[in-house]
Parts: structure tokens; C-alpha cells; sequence
């Protein structure tokens, strides 16, 4: 049931919302085909290096995530996510221009921050005018829009390679951004009056900070979130790498959008599959099939190198259940906080993305020219994960 009059169409408020929040994969996806060319023109030493234009953008994530929740609560959401995605477009110039590595991640950090605006306030501003099964309803529209863009986001990058440098790339964004910036402005009423306000608190980030910390079932599922979003963004870090490792260069876009597919068609199947078995079933199962097809490819490259078919293959069966992991998690880390839940949601994902960008960024520059450094992150990091989760659940 909407708690208020809409002046848009539900048409047009799901494909703004899925706009806003699809900036994130956008900003990072497409820049996926270009990592090798921008390496070449900022001329770093190590082809790794160019790994932290990923894992930067998530850090700067983790830092906005944890203000504009509460900012948005304090100024309004329309300033905010104004605010968010005009700091995006700032860091996108700075990347445009940038003559060197330094430069180029100085201005993913910004974007990283700036994007956190309408990653978070998005799914405020759906809470503000829906509830129950009609946000439900709306967020799942959202979503099918959102898993689209991930698949999509590389041949766009290519597509742009094909005529101009990968500078363009980073105008796209722009144009992007401020075709949304101008359509939100334009079109989407503010959904927080003024009287509903509340007062900005660092005090009160501090305090639901220690509140998860000192709460053994947020805590622990705050983590493994944070682990299992280390494996994924080790993944993006390295794949585009692991393509032309293997000489299947020509083949990127297609298979990424593959495997993006099979990460969205998970959410999907999730989203069924939680109602029948539970939250805790289906993060279980997907934990342990993420460890042990992890250990069984490993084990069979002692005995016959895997080929990158049989990594495809790998990759497809991993990313799925990364899938079915990715909203469970976040619930779970959610679920003793039910009082403070918007605040809560921006720490509890702001703390889980600080904690992937240090597992990200080792499994990415563990890359020695091939994928088993990656799938042995895999498996570390998802076999640590099931130990979380049995000391968290264990009586």
C-alpha cells in the first residue's frame, strides 16, 4: 500500500530508481575492457597495479555509505543523492584528465563516495513511499532492470574503445549521470518532509557501530558479507587479466555478460528458493558448494591443468552462488537491528565493503597469469566464511 500520492508512474519510478542505482555497475563494468590500454597510457610498472581503479571506487563506497544514510535523514534525499552524484561527476573529470596512476585513483575514490549516495538513498526513497508488499514489488522491478546492466556495461566499454581512447569511457559516465541528475531533479518530488527530519549524529553512527560489533549474529554475518564481497571484487579485479592470460581476449564481453547473468538469475531464483528453505539454508548451501568446487578444481589442476573452459565453467557455478549469497548475507547482518534499520543498513554495508577491499585487492594482485591464485582466494575466503557462520549459529 503507498503511504502517499505518486506524481510519477510506477513506469517511470522504477526505471529512475533502476538508473540511479545501476551508476555503481556502470562505473565499474565498463571500465573492465579498458584496464590493459589505460595501463599502457598512465605507464605503471606493474599491470596489477591498474587492479586498484576497481578496488578504489569500492573504498570510496565503503566511506560514503557510512554518512549519506544519515545525511540523507538530516538535509532531505533529493540534496543528497544531488550531492552523491555530483561528487560522482567530479571524479569522473578528474579521471578523464588524470596523467597518471595517482590521479586516476584519486578520482575513482570520489566516485566510489559519490556513487554511495544513490546506492543508499534509492532504496530510502522507495521506503518512504512503499510498504510492505508494494516496495517489495518495486524493488524486485528495480532489480530486473539493475541485473541487466552489469551484463551489458563491458560491450559498452568496448564499443567505445573501438573509436575513441578509454578517456571516452569516463564521459559516458558523465553524460550518464547528468541525464539522471537532471531527470531526478526534474521529475522525483522530495519524500521527507521537513518535520521528519532528523539531526545529523556522528555519535549515533559511533553507537550502532558498537551495537553490531558487540552483537554476535550482526557481527559475524557483517564479516562473512565483507568476505564474500572480497571474492567478487578479487574476481572483477582480475578477470578482464585472466581473459587475455589465456589468450580469449576477443571473447571478454561475451562471457562476462555470461557470468554476470548467471549472478542476476541467482538473485532471482533466491528470491523463490528463501521462502521454501530459509535464509540460513540457502547462504549455507551456497558456502558450501562455493568451497568445495573451489577444492575440487584445485585438486584437478594437480593432475590436469585446467584449460579456460573448464575456469568458464568454474566461474559460472562460483558467481551463482555469490548470487544467492549477496542479499542473504546483508539480511542476516540485518536482522538483530530491526529498530534501526535504515541507519543500520548503511554501517553494517559500509562495514563489510571496508573490510572486501583488503581481500580484494590480495586476491587481485595475487594474479601470476593465471586463474589459480583467484580460485584459491576463492576457496580461503569461502571456507573461512562457513567457520564464521558455524560460530555464529553453534548453541
Amino acid at each position: 500500500m503507498n503511504k502517499k500520492t505518486h506524481s510519477l508512474s510506477i513506469t517511470e519510478f522504477v526505471s529512475l530508481m533502476a538508473t540511479l542505482m545501476a551508476l555503481v555497475a556502470l562505473a565499474i563494468d565498463a571500465l573492465l575492457p579498458a584496464l590493459d590500454e589505460i595501463a599502457n597510457t598512465l605507464t605503471t610498472e606493474e599491470t596489477n597495479n591498474t587492479q586498484l581503479i576497481i578496488s578504489i571506487l569500492f573504498l570510496g563506497l565503503a566511506t560514503g555509505q557510512l554518512f549519506f544514510g544519515t545525511l540523507s535523514d538530516f538535509i532531505g534525499r533529493k540534496p543528497a543523492i544531488c550531492l552523491g552524484v555530483s561528487i560522482f561527476i567530479i571524479g569522473c573529470l578528474i579521471s578523464f584528465c588524470s596523467k597518471n596512476l595517482e590521479y586516476m585513483l584519486i578520482g575513482r575514490l570520489f566516485q566510489g563516495i559519490g556513487l554511495s549516495g544513490p546506492r543508499i538513498i534509492s532504496v530510502a526513497l522507495i521506503r518512504d513511499q512503499y510498504e510492505g508488499l508494494a516496495m517489495a514489488r518495486i524493488m524486485s522491478f528495480v532489480m530486473s532492470i539493475f541485473i541487466i546492466v552489469p551484463a551489458i556495461a563491458p560491450a559498452l566499454g568496448q564499443g567505445i574503445l573501438f573509436f575513441v581512447t578509454w578517456r571516452y569511457i569516463f564521459l559516458m559516465l558523465i553524460i550518464v549521470a547528468l541525464a539522471a541528475l537532471f531527470w531526478f531533479m526534474i521529475r522525483q518530488p522530495e519524500t521527507l518532509p521537513k518535520e521528519q527530519r532528523k539531526s545529523f549524529s556522528i555519535m549515533n553512527i559511533a553507537n550502532i557501530i558498537s551495537k553490531i560489533c558487540t552483537n554476535r549474529t550482526s557481527f559475524g554475518y557483517t564479516v562473512v558479507t565483507g568476505l564474500v564481497s572480497g571474492i567478487f571484487l578479487g574476481f572483477l579485479s582480475s578477470i578482464q587479466q585472466i581473459f587475455q592470460s589465456y589468450n580469449y581476449s576477443h571473447l571478454f564481453v561475451g562471457c562476462f555478460a555470461i557470468l554476470a547473468l548467471f549472478i542476476g538469475s541467482a538473485s532471482l531464483i533466491n528470491a523463490k528458493a528463501v521462502l521454501r528453505y530459509g535464509v540460513r539454508h540457502m547462504v549455507g548451501v551456497a558456502l558450501v558448494t562455493l568451497s568445495l568446487t573451489s577444492f575440487i578444481f584445485l585438486l584437478s589442476n594437480l593432475y590436469y591443468p585446467l584449460n579456460f573452459w573448464s575456469i568458464m565453467t568454474y566461474f559460472m557455478i562460483s558467481l551463482f552462488s555469490i548470487g544467492i549469497l549477496f542479499g542473504n548475507l546483508s539480511a542476516l547482518a540485518m536482522e538483530p537491528l530491526g529498530a534501526i534499520a535504515g541507519i543500520g543498513s548503511s554501517v553494517v554495508g559500509s562495514l563489510s565493503t571496508f573490510i572486501s577491499v583488503p581481500f580484494g585487492i590480495l586476491i587481485g594482485f595475487s594474479y601470476n597469469g593465471s586463474a589459480i591464485p583467484l580460485i584459491i582466494g576463492f576457496f580461503i575466503l569461502s571456507s573461512l566464511s562457513l567457520g564464521i557462520m558455524y560460530w555464529i549459529e553453534k548453541k
